[in-house]
């Protein structure tokens, strides 16, 4: 599955995301393709919108999903899960 999010700025922010959804879903496959926004992994279709919920919730949303002060939300909770992503590699 392939998912296209906001916020993804470096390795520290690839880091949390692969972090989280490796321990949330008990997936391995995950590849981050940072300059793109790409979020691609090995999970069952059923799961997405839990998925982009854990996303959102990191500070990820999908493309276009979030607008106004909910992007700003968003982006705000992008640079802790980034800082946190930089202190954990």
């Amino acid at each position: 599955m392939k998912i296209i999010v906001d916020n993804i700025k470096c390795g520290g922010c690839a880091g949390t995301i692969t972090k989280k959804l490796t321990s949330t879903f008990d997936t391995e496959n995950i590849d981050i393709d940072i300059e793109q926004g790409i979020i691609d992994l090995d999970v069952d279709d059923a799961k997405k919108a839990e998925i982009i919920k854990v996303l959102l919730n990191l500070g990820y949303p999908e493309i276009d999903s979030v607008h106004g002060f909910n992007s700003a939300k968003a982006k705000a909770k992008s640079f802790v899960s980034c800082a946190i992503g930089k202190i954990d590699t």
